[in-house]
């Protein structure tokens, strides 16, 4: 197991799994409105951050399930399941680990895995894919465009809907891991396959932006069919709604929490 990984606060434990080309910085606003309940692990998925890079061959997304597997053994106590939460790439692997009996519950804000179409898949590469060639052009200046809130608009305003709250060291950070992430190169539409079910009541939020511009809020259509447990939440948010919106993210995973402890008859009052 080679994620690096940060654990805060104590209590049952949540594990907030990121997107592509972000790292665990992406929660950076959540973590400390959660912190004061909850064991809150952060991580940096393989291919990310200061966590190993991705093997030269094989399935990628299968590869980060093992080692999120492997996480998962090493940090929840005896005798716990953690509760997964994730965003994009981090909501569709957060999903997968629901599904395979390996969450007590799940909080899934606008996951991956519900492209309805091949042509919805290329209109969310062809979205990666231009912005990659823009950061790629204006390379070392990335950090001075990010220092001012219209340079987080241009920058981050595909990804969020209120681009001037996103962190300016960030959103540099952002920029210039887009354009080495080779994560999308090795993924297609047919990469993202869920495990059927091990338990179909397990508890479930999905939350979408409204003003997702990178997996279009119709997606949800698809996600409540494959995972009809699920309460859905339709929010004034983009694609990472962690900035948008920290204080509603942060309630939204605790009163999913709440929900698993109760399914899992260990109720607690959060």
């Amino acid at each position: 197991m080679d994620l690096y990984h940060q654990i805060t606060g104590s209590g049952p434990t949540v594990v907030l799994l990121h997107g592509v080309c972000h790292r665990a910085h992406a929660w950076d606003a959540v973590v400390p409105l959660l912190a004061d309940r909850f064991r809150v692990v952060v991580v940096d998925l393989p291919g990310h951050g200061e966590s190993a890079d991705l093997p030269d061959a094989g399935d990628v997304l299968d590869y980060m399930v093992g080692q999120l597997v492997d996480l998962l053994e090493a940090v929840v106590p005896d005798g716990e399941r953690a509760h997964i939460v994730g965003n994009s790439l981090g909501g569709f692997l957060a999903l997968e680990l629901g599904a395979r009996g390996l969450a007590a519950s799940v909080t899934a804000l606008s996951p991956a895995g519900f492209f309805r179409s091949y042509a919805e898949w290329r209109y969310t590469m062809t979205v990666f894919h231009g912005l990659r060639r823009v950061a790629g052009k204006l390379g070392r200046h990335i950090p001075v465009l990010t220092e001012r809130a219209a340079g987080r608009a241009v920058m981050m305003g595909v990804f969020c809907a209120r681009p001037w709250r996103y962190p300016a060291e960030a959103a540099a950070i952002d920029g210039e891991a887009i354009v080495s992430n080779t994560v999308l190169d090795r993924a297609d539409r047919g990469t993202f396959l869920f495990s059927a079910p091990v338990d179909e009541e397990l508890p479930i939020t999905i939350r979408w932006g409204r003003f997702d511009l990178v997996l279009p809020v119709r997606q949800v259509k698809l996600a409540s069919r494959l995972f009809p447990q699920a309460r859905v939440e339709i929010t004034a948010d983009g694609h990472v709604p962690m900035s948008d919106d920290p204080e509603g993210v942060a309630a939204s995973i605790a009163a999913t929490v709440e929900r698993g402890l109760a399914y899992a008859g260990q109720g607690i009052r959060v």
